[in-house]
């Protein structure tokens, strides 16, 4: 027979079986987010295809994983601090959306995964140590901006062939620029073209940057990729039909919000694989051992409504190569 003070005991330790699980239960795995600019709502675009590629990996945002975003507010000096931050939380993953983000989080650890989403070369940036094999604790994905650059600035010469000078939208705190423009430069003559770079970094830039393409009466507009510019993709846009002139950007966005063309990665793809490679890294597997992507996928986006406001006809040439064509 069970003596009573045994029971009485057994049922204590049965009361604190509830108690001993939940302390068994492994803590839920926190991905540390490490962006240049301020808000979610900057990268809702970003967010939303990572997410998607997360849970293809089965990782849900509040029940298996959870979320610490670090905002640099276009402030680049502020980032290795943040991701010191990152790095004294004990993040499981940090994802790097710039190459600021990567090199800072890369300086900050040599333990925590890294997975990066950048436009450069992340070998000559010295990320990773190749492509295929990354080696140490970082891969992601990285968009060779070089070849993009020049890519759009042959398709605006396709649409203006009588134009003499071309503006170039430029942030030149952005660390792939002078590639980017090195490019461009070198193309330009053998297109009959000089390019006229203006640097913009604030909101009233902008302004003067477009009124000073209007002054110099370029015949249109390449804008840079640039992490600034990310959000002010109508603002962009509104611009440039303030002014009367045809511009490209790299973000399909731009597009969307009434630019004429868009001519880049497919962003969405991209970041989505990005979910993928982190939720994989969650379940065990190394960077190291995971070779870094690089985006194969191209759209390219007309904006009809936009070019008739212009008063512009699309060669057919451009129509057929569009991936999409906004009515």
């Amino acid at each position: 027979m069970i003596q009573r003070r045994d029971f009485i005991a057994g049922l204590g330790s049965a009361a604190a079986w509830p108690l001993v699980a939940r302390a068994q239960q492994p803590a839920v795995p926190v991905i540390g987010f490490l962006f240049s600019q301020s808000s979610a709502v900057d990268y809702k675009d970003f967010t939303v295809p990572f997410l998607q590629g997360l849970r293809e990996t089965g990782y849900v945002e509040g029940q298996n994983v959870a979320f610490e975003y670090h905002w640099a507010e276009n402030q680049y000096d502020r980032m290795p601090a943040l991701a010191a931050d990152l790095v004294r939380r004990r993040v499981a993953v940090i994802l790097a959306a710039s190459i600021p983000a990567a090199l800072a989080a890369k300086a900050a650890t040599t333990t925590i995964p890294i997975v990066f989403g950048i436009a450069g070369d992340p070998v000559a940036l010295g990320l990773v140590a190749s492509l295929n094999r990354p080696g140490a604790n970082l891969t992601g994905s990285a968009g060779f901006v070089g070849e993009l650059s020049l890519k759009r600035l042959q398709l605006l010469r396709e649409l203006m062939p009588n134009a003499a000078l071309f503006g170039v939208l430029a942030d030149l705190a952005s660390p792939t620029i002078q590639s980017q423009i090195a490019v461009m430069q070198a193309a330009a003559p053998m297109l009959g073209l000089q390019l006229v770079i203006v640097n913009a970094r604030t909101d009233s830039d902008l302004e003067t940057a477009f009124a000073t393409f209007s002054q110099q009466h370029v015949g249109a507009v390449l804008v840079n990729p640039s992490n600034f510019y990310i959000r002010r993709m109508e603002q962009l846009a509104a611009l440039a039909a303030r002014h009367a002139l045809p511009a490209i950007s790299s973000l399909r966005s731009y597009a969307l919000a009434g630019g004429l063309m868009s001519y880049g990665s497919s962003f969405a793809y991209v970041i989505r694989q990005l979910g993928i490679y982190t939720g994989r890294i969650l379940k065990g597997e190394k960077p190291a051992d995971l070779p870094v992507q690089q985006p194969t996928k191209v759209d390219f986006v007309i904006n009809l409504k936009t070019a008739k406001a212009l008063g512009l006809t699309i060669p057919e040439t451009l129509l057929a190569t569009a991936d999409e064509v906004i009515q």
